[in-house]
């Protein structure tokens, strides 16, 4: 078991993970466009998206304060959950302590499916924001997070600020060995993808990008059969689906 720093007063440090995750699909039609947005709406709508961040509050200990949440017309929902950490207040009196909540917590999630008016190709992307203050971190809820949509980039940005004081008054800027926001993530779940880092460890940024590695094209087809399709055609999609992922996880238009 990792030991515990010991602090005067409590943790001040805040620590941030933000999610983007894409997924894309083809839809050939216009009417296939539709349905997928549709099927998009009613797979991820604000209660799934509710459900979804509750668990991740029980995930890293935190208790839920408020809920807010939104479904858009034409499409996309957003969720926000304000979070507490309880902690302890040692009192004059012995034995006794004092239990509050540190409500300067949130999770957040928005969806915004799209779909592209000319190559037939329909993105979803996810944004997830989980701000913690205290000794909770979102880490561990990483695998959670990935395994709960079809991910098929995820853009991963991870960030402790602010500072607190040890029993001495020393400035702690941080209170946990990382190296890599891939230390985190299940290897099996790693496997499947190429993964990029970009870490600043000096301001206790991290950055990590994974994009899918195989493509198994019916997995990609929305309410199509992968044979039905002719042998170019299916190797047509399957360079439009990687170049759109491409792109995206580039951040470079290809042409």
């Amino acid at each position: 078991m990792e030991n515990k720093l010991k602090l005067y007063g409590f943790n001040n440090l805040t620590k941030t993970l933000s999610f983007n995750i894409y997924d894309i699909c083809y839809a050939n039609t216009v009417r296939e466009q539709g349905d997928y947005i549709a099927y998009i709406d009613e797979q991820y709508n604000s209660d799934r998206l509710t459900d979804i961040l509750k668990h991740v509050t029980d995930m890293i200990g935190a208790k839920v304060i408020s809920v807010s949440k939104q479904d858009y017309d034409p499409q996309g929902a957003s969720v926000t959950i304000l979070i507490a950490e309880e902690y302890k207040i040692p009192t004059a009196h012995k034995g006794e302590t004092i239990l509050a909540h540190l409500d300067k917590s949130h999770i957040t999630v928005h969806t915004y499916p799209e779909y592209h008016p000319d190559n037939s190709i329909a993105t979803f992307r996810v944004d997830i924001d989980v701000a913690t203050c205290g000794e909770i971190t979102p880490l561990k809820t990483l695998d959670y997070l990935i395994g709960s949509f079809d991910s098929d980039i995820i853009t991963m940005d991870y960030r402790v600020r602010g500072f607190t004081r040890d029993i001495d008054g020393k400035k702690l800027f941080i209170d946990h060995n990382i190296t890599s926001i891939q230390d985190y993530v299940d290897k099996k779940t790693l496997e499947k993808y190429d993964a990029v880092d970009i870490n600043v460890y000096q301001a206790n940024i991290f950055h990590t990008k994974l994009l899918i590695k195989d493509i198994d094209l019916q997995n990609y087809l929305f309410k199509s059969d992968v044979y039905e399709l002719a042998p170019k055609t299916r190797l047509n999609i399957t360079n439009s689906l990687r170049r759109e992922m491409i792109e995206i996880f580039s951040g470079t238009n290809i042409y």
